[in-house]
C-alpha cells in the first residue's frame, strides 16, 4: 500500500470516527420505499442501520408502502383511484391497506432481528380525515395530526427502533391511511431529528440525467454532491414535464405507472427531492437521498464528506473562514504529504503562526480539508500561496474555491494583480485564467527572496 493510499484510507477512518462521535444520541429517520425491502443487498442494509442503532444513534424508520399496497389490492380484485397523485381510500378497500402497510413495516422487524436490534411497530401517529378534495371524499385517506414523541422517545431511550407504518388513527380509533412521505416529514420534525434519509430503490442524481444550475456541487463523475433547498427547487422547477399537471384529475389504479422505467424512475426521485425540500422547510437540517440497492451506502454517505448520494442541507454545510490557532496542526497535516515530496515549500508551525492572518481555511462539517495563503508582496501585487485540498475530498473543487475566494478578496484589497509560485501545477493555474510571466515581473520583496535553485514558475492573473 502507498503512502498516499494509506494516507486517505487514514483520512477516511477520522471522518467515520467525526461523524459516529457527532451522530451519537441524535435521532436519524430513515424513509425506506418498499422496493428496496425485495432488492437481493436489503439484508446488507439493515444490517448497517442495525450497525448504527447499536453505536447510540437513535434509529426511526418509516416504511414505504405505495406499491405493495397496489399489489396486495390488485390480488384481491379492489380498485381504487388518485387524485393529485394520491389514493381515495374508500371502506372496502383501507383493512387491505392496513394489512399491506403492517406487512411491509415487518420486513423491517425481520431484517433488525437477524441483527440482534429490537424494533416495535406501534400507533405512533394520530390522523384526521383529508376530507373532501376539489369535490371528492378522500373517505379513509388521512393526514397527520400529531407524533407521539414521547412514546417515540421512551422506545428510543431503550435503545430499540420505532417503526412508523403508513397508518395513522383517529382520536376514536378509526384507521386512516396517511403518505409515508407525511409521516416522516412530520417525525422528522418533532422529534428534531439530526437527518431525514430518503432510502429510494435505484434513483441518483446525475447532472446527465437532469437539468441543473452550473452551481451545483457535484462530482467527478457527475453525481450531485449537495443542494440547498433554493437549488433544489431550482432544479426541481427545471425538470418539471410539461404533462406534470396530468395528475391532478381523478385517475384508475395503476395509470400513474403507464410510463417508461426511465421516466418513472426520474420521476421517483424528483418526488424524492420534493420531498427532502419539504422536511428541509419544516426545520430538518440534513435530508439525504441515497440509493438504497447499493453497497453500505448508508455508511458511506453518512460517515464520509463525499457521502455516496444526493444531501439536501438547510444549515451552514461548509465555509471559508481566517485560520484560528486551533487549526495549524490539521494544516500541517494536510501540507505535509506535498511538503514531504517537496510541492510545497517546508513550513512550521511557527511559520504560519506570524502569519495566520495571511492564511484561510475550507471547513465541511467542522473538519479542515483544504488551506491557502494570500500574502501582500507590495506594489498591489500578492501571492496566493500554501494551496492544498484534502485527497479524500478531491472531487469537490476546495482548491478552485480556495483560490477564487483569494482572487475576491485581493480585489477588495485594491491589488491589481496576484500570482502564484509552482513547480508543478502550471496547467491547472491555466484553467483558471493564469498565466506563465518573468521571474523579473514579481515584487521586488519577492524576487529578493525567490529561490532559483527551486526554480519554480510565476503565473499570474491581472485583477
Amino acid at each position: 500500500m502507498s503512502a498516499q493510499t494509506s494516507s486517505l484510507n487514514m483520512n477516511l477512518v477520522r471522518e467515520a470516527f467525526l461523524y459516529q462521535n457527532r451522530f451519537n444520541g441524535q435521532t436519524i429517520v430513515f424513509k425506506i420505499e418498499f422496493p428496496v425491502t425485495k432488492d437481493s443487498g436489503f439484508p446488507y442494509l439493515m444490517k448497517d442501520i442495525g450497525l448504527l442503532a447499536k453505536s447510540g444513534i437513535r434509529v426511526v424508520i418509516v416504511p414505504g408502502a405505495a406499491e405493495y399496497i397496489e399489489l396486495v389490492l390488485k390480488e384481491h380484485n379492489k380498485n381504487s383511484t388518485f387524485v393529485r397523485g394520491e389514493r381515495i381510500t374508500t371502506s372496502d378497500v383501507i383493512p387491505y391497506v392496513e394489512m399491506a402497510a403492517f406487512h411491509a413495516a415487518t420486513r423491517f422487524i425481520t431484517g433488525l432481528s437477524a441483527n440482534r436490534v429490537d424494533a416495535v411497530i406501534g400507533n405512533f401517529v394520530r390522523s384526521r380525515g383529508r376530507g373532501v378534495v376539489n369535490g371528492i371524499d378522500m373517505e379513509s385517506t388521512g393526514m397527520v395530526d400529531k407524533i407521539f414523541t414521547s412514546a417515540i422517545t421512551e422506545i428510543l431511550d431503550f435503545g430499540m427502533v420505532p417503526i412508523l407504518p403508513c397508518i395513522g388513527w383517529s382520536p376514536v380509533g378509526k384507521p386512516y391511511n396517511v403518505s409515508g412521505n407525511e409521516i416522516a416529514v412530520a417525525v422528522s420534525a418533532a422529534l428534531k431529528a439530526v437527518k431525514l434519509v430518503i432510502v429510494t430503490a435505484g434513483c441518483q442524481f446525475y447532472t446527465g440525467d437532469f437539468s441543473v444550475p452550473l452551481s451545483v456541487a457535484r462530482t467527478g463523475d457527475g453525481r450531485i454532491l449537495r443542494l440547498s433547498p433554493q437549488e433544489a427547487d431550482l432544479v426541481l422547477t427545471m425538470n418539471e414535464s410539461p404533462h406534470e399537471g396530468a395528475g391532478e384529475g381523478v385517475l384508475p389504479s395503476g395509470a400513474l405507472t403507464a410510463v417508461s422505467p426511465k421516466e418513472a424512475m426520474k420521476a421517483r426521485a424528483l418526488e424524492a427531492l420534493r420531498l427532502a425540500v419539504e422536511a428541509s422547510k419544516k426545520g430538518v437540517e440534513r435530508v439525504h437521498i441515497v440509493d438504497g440497492c447499493q453497497e453500505s451506502v448508508i455508511l458511506r454517505e453518512l460517515f464520509s464528506n463525499l457521502g455516496a448520494g444526493t444531501m439536501v442541507y438547510a444549515d451552514e454545510y461548509e465555509a471559508i473562514r481566517p485560520v484560528r490557532n486551533s487549526d495549524i496542526p490539521d494544516i500541517l497535516r494536510l501540507m505535509d504529504p506535498l511538503m514531504l515530496k517537496g510541492i510545497l515549500i517546508r513550513r512550521s508551525a511557527e511559520d504560519i503562526q506570524k502569519k495566520k492572518d495571511d492564511y484561510v481555511v475550507f471547513v465541511i462539517d467542522g473538519t479542515i480539508h483544504g488551506c491557502a495563503a494570500l500574502h501582500d508582496w507590495g506594489e498591489d501585487q500578492a501571492e496566493i500561496a500554501a494551496l492544498v485540498a484534502s485527497p479524500s475530498a478531491s472531487e469537490m473543487g476546495i482548491g478552485r474555491s480556495l483560490v477564487r475566494y483569494l482572487i475576491d478578496k485581493a480585489r477588495q484589497l485594491g491589488m491589481r494583480r496576484v500570482f502564484v509560485l509552482t513547480i508543478s501545477s502550471q496547467d491547472w493555474f491555466e484553467t483558471l485564467g493564469f498565466t506563465e510571466v518573468p521571474i523579473e515581473t514579481l515584487p521586488r520583496l519577492k524576487r529578493d527572496c525567490y529561490n532559483y535553485e527551486r526554480k519554480s514558475k510565476v503565473f499570474a492573473l491581472a485583477l
